[in-house]
């Protein structure tokens, strides 16, 4: 009942905002920014911190700029995500544009799915209107949110564009009904976050520190003979993006392990390191660093 109730009182505010032009959207970006930043700090000292551990050759002055410009970044996203319940088609192919689109058709001919694997970075909801350009059974890998009424509001929305919702617990019985089925799909996934620890954990350096990391896509790729295909989404300014596509393997099976894990790396890490404001730095991506086995 409490779930349905914060739905009822949350919701209305947040199509409202959905609603307003973009000019008025960064306006109220700009004033949450000053409570979020500047009042209630919110995780200041973490981002600070990952950003000590991964630039420790830049000055703390410098550091400070980049969380500056992070939090600018922070707020605009949640807003852009807020907007994405009542954006256009028009509005949003306008916003968020690819420049080789067509080397996911090339991949296509080869009769296998993909993997589209990406980062927190940039803005990666925005993603869902790429389903227009691509012939493809296209689903977004995603993690269900708690409250039932915004989940099911949530993958409607994801869902306008033609793009399928997975949660993440059900995506690998999908994979292996499509692959027995000869249905060319292409999934969405993000894999940059710090992952359970198990005793069969990967570890490795990323950002020159040594943390474990997912190797789901890998793995998936391998099991199921899928390409991976690296999405490289760059801010060209605000409420802009640019992606450039990449192919990390056409043939999976060709690789030794975590071979291609440490090629999705290396593309996350040249991002970073490029325009680290742009990274999503509140992620306690490094909180397993002393973990890691001697």
């Amino acid at each position: 009942m409490m779930n349905l109730i914060i739905y009822i009182l949350v919701y209305p505010i947040i199509w409202f905002i959905s609603i307003l032009p973009f000019r008025l959207l960064y306006i109220i970006s700009d004033f949450f920014y000053f409570i979020v930043f500047h009042l209630i700090g919110y995780r200041k000292k973490v981002v600070l911190n990952n950003l000590q551990l991964v630039f420790p050759n830049k000055s703390t002055a410098e550091l400070l700029i980049i969380r500056k410009k992070f939090y600018h970044h922070f707020v605009d996203i949640f807003m852009e995500m807020i907007k994405t319940f009542t954006i256009s088609k028009k509005e949003l192919d306008k916003r968020y544009t690819y420049k080789n689109i067509e080397l996911v058709q090339e991949l296509k001919k080869d009769g296998k799915s993909v993997i589209l694997i990406s980062a927190h970075y940039a803005n990666w909801e925005w993603i869902i209107g790429m389903n227009a350009f691509i012939n493809y059974n296209a689903i977004a890998v995603y993690t269900r949110v708690s409250n039932p009424y915004f989940n099911k509001k949530v993958i409607k929305t994801r869902e306008k564009f033609g793009v399928k919702l997975a949660q993440s617990s059900k995506v690998i019985p999908l994979m292996l009904k499509n692959y027995q089925n000869n249905i060319q799909s292409i999934y969405g996934m993000l894999s940059d976050q710090s992952p359970q620890l198990r005793n069969n954990t990967y570890w490795s350096r990323f950002l020159g520190i040594q943390v474990p990391i997912h190797t789901g896509a890998e793995l998936l790729a391998k099991k199921y003979n899928m390409n991976i295909v690296f999405l490289d989404t760059r801010k060209i300014k605000r409420g802009y993006y640019e992606t450039t596509l990449s192919t990390i393997t056409n043939d999976a099976s060709k690789h030794t392990d975590f071979e291609l894990t440490e090629l999705y790396l290396k593309k996350v890490e040249q991002q970073i390191k490029e325009q680290p404001e742009y990274y999503f730095w509140t992620h306690k991506r490094f909180k397993h660093k002393d973990k890691a086995p001697k």
